[in-house]
């Protein structure tokens, strides 16, 4: 560990991933890159550099990727750990944690989380805000479990996808990666190809036929 956090992104979700770190005190120095044009600081740290510059970094700093998107943040923080960068785990000190809870390189718990036992954590894993994830949970790498979402015992949770805010998903159901469920949905049975699913209970999206149903969307 590093007396140095450099964050990757400066604007809402880093913000609140600043937040966090501050609140742990364990770094003296905080500081942001950001390719965003006239960015200079945020929440009143200093934005020194665009992403680029990572590599300057590496030697002397932690690295935590805050970007909100699965697929980029997967991208930057891949290449950050190959140039050897030492990738820290952000927990908000109200975040609550089970025993035999597993959390790996680039996950963040914010306020109000629940990690209850047995769980484990794949890698940059966001756990927004109050949500809460039950016992013997995996949330596999990438995941963003937005805030005020609930899952219940023994689920898993594939790859890169997006649980939406207040949704909900009962015991012992599986969904696989790269899924986005939609804000309010809830989710009794597994979900076996990717896609979007909204509703109570949730159910797959239809790609748009413009000829027939402008401006609408399918729901199955």
């Amino acid at each position: 560990m590093n007396e140095k956090l450099i964050i990757i992104g400066a604007s809402g979700h880093g913000k609140v991933a600043a937040d966090v770190a501050l609140k742990m005190k364990m770094w003296k120095n905080i500081y942001f890159l950001d390719d965003a044009k006239g960015f200079v600081s945020s929440l009143n740290l200093d934005v020194i550099g665009p992403v680029k510059d990572v590599r300057k970094y590496i030697r002397d700093a932690d690295i935590f990727v805050a970007i909100g998107d699965n697929r980029v943040r997967r991208s930057i923080q891949e290449r950050i750990e190959i140039f050897g960068a030492n990738v820290p785990v952000l927990i908000h000190p109200s975040a609550v944690v089970g025993s035999e809870v597993e959390i790996n390189a680039g996950s963040i718990l914010m306020a109000g989380a629940i990690i209850n036992s047995s769980t484990a954590i794949g890698k940059g894993v966001i756990v927004n805000t109050g949500a809460s994830i039950d016992h013997d949970n995996v949330i596999e790498d990438y995941v963003h479990i937005a805030p005020g979402v609930h899952l219940a015992g023994s689920i898993k949770i594939g790859q890169q996808t997006f649980i939406g805010i207040g949704s909900t998903v009962k015991n012992n159901v599986q969904i696989t990666g790269e899924c986005v469920i939609g804000a309010g949905s809830l989710v009794i049975k597994n979900i076996v190809e990717k896609g979007t699913y909204i509703g109570t209970p949730a159910k797959k999206m239809q790609p748009v036929n413009q000829n027939t149903v402008p401006n609408t969307l399918k729901i199955l």
